[in-house]
């Protein structure tokens, strides 16, 4: 089950909104099939290791990290070729979450295939944390991103950000961007960097602007770039119509939020409902705030450079009025602490 999941893990960042499956095939205490779910609309794992193993596949036992489908979706149900196949014992870390595709156990048991699950399981549901959240809630899976001075400054009081972290932090950054379907910012990061927000090789990834009135400018890197990944702007009735036209003429998708205020929660929900399960928010302490206190975020990750930068006016990586008592202060919870190079990252959970 480890290897499956090892495997499994192969399919980050390509196969979204669908989850990340490894299998592995034994007989006789022997591997001979291996596969897993490569890209969205592909083969699905079990498929791929049972092609591996060939005609040895029968009479042999399949570990695999999520429960095999049973409903004809982009590729026929895995039960149906696993019953061909004539394996004879399927063990699987979770059951599928997913109310279309649940249930492949019972007709594999009705087939007389031996089946087993809930090895690793815990393993297996920190995998696809982000595909569980949006198949129980609709909701995509937030994770929010900073880098910060050992004194909690993510900027100095004029505004200067770059670099903070080093180079190792920085390329960790960009493995994690390619782990989810989205990248999230501000207006104000937006227009403060002019950052294309790319992440090279990863074809799939989305980008999502907070902005109100519409003030992404058609001449900025993520407007001149709608070709290479997709932009959405999020903006309010505080937005002209003729803003939102230029935008919309220039390949932006638009999002237009009621009032005069983006409400964090109504916005994951429309988000989810466009098939975005898990987003990276590297917007800046304004946002962070928000999207916190709104209740959407799950985990954050903080990289730690051994700098100090003081002042007053510096910005922090959470802005707003905070909490009043310590005992109600957020707590990080599954805290795991390593090594960038220079820098410390520090990621955790929130719920």
């Amino acid at each position: 089950m480890a290897l499956a999941l090892k495997l499994a893990a192969r399919g980050s960042g390509k196969v979204s909104p669908n989850p990340m499956v490894g299998a592995v095939i034994v007989r006789n205490r022997r591997i001979i099939g291996q596969g897993w779910h490569k890209y969205f609309g592909g083969p699905h794992a079990e498929i791929e290791a049972l092609k591996d193993a060939g005609r040895d596949a029968k009479g042999s036992e399949v570990y695999v990290n999520l429960e095999p489908c049973s409903h004809f979706g982009k590729t026929p149900p895995c039960t149906d070729a696993l019953i061909n196949a004539g394996v004879r014992k399927v063990v699987c870390a979770m059951n599928d979450p997913n109310p279309v595709a649940k249930g492949g156990l019972k007709i594999l048991k009705k087939a007389g295939i031996k089946t087993e699950c809930g090895i690793m399981e815990n393993e297996a549901r920190k995998l696809n944390e982000a595909f569980v959240k949006h198949v129980a809630t609709g909701m995509p899976f937030v994770v929010i991103k900073m880098a910060m001075s050992l004194d909690g400054k993510i900027a100095t009081g004029k505004g200067e950000s770059r670099w903070i972290s080093g180079a190792s932090s920085r390329k960790a950054v960009g493995i994690l961007r390619r782990q989810y379907d989205a990248v999230m910012v501000g207006i104000k990061t937006l227009l403060k960097d002019n950052s294309g927000l790319l992440s090279p090789g990863h074809k799939r990834h989305i980008r999502i602007v907070l902005d109100s009135k519409a003030m992404t400018p058609v001449t900025s890197k993520a407007v001149r770039t709608v070709k290479q990944e997709r932009l959405i702007v999020v903006v309010t009735r505080l937005a002209s119509r003729a803003r939102i036209e230029r935008l919309r003429k220039a390949g932006v998708e638009m999002i237009v939020m009621p009032g005069r205020k983006i409400e964090m929660r109504k916005l994951m929900r429309k988000l989810g409902k466009i098939g975005i399960s898990g987003i990276l928010l590297e917007g800046g302490g304004e946002v962070n705030a928000s999207a916190i206190k709104a209740g959407v975020v799950d985990r954050v990750c903080f990289f730690i450079a051994p700098k100090i930068i003081g002042g007053r006016n510096a910005k922090t990586p959470v802005e707003g009025a905070g909490v009043k008592k310590l005992s109600n202060a957020l707590t990080i919870k599954d805290m795991h602490v390593r090594k960038t190079g220079q820098d410390i990252c520090v990621e955790g959970y929130l719920r």
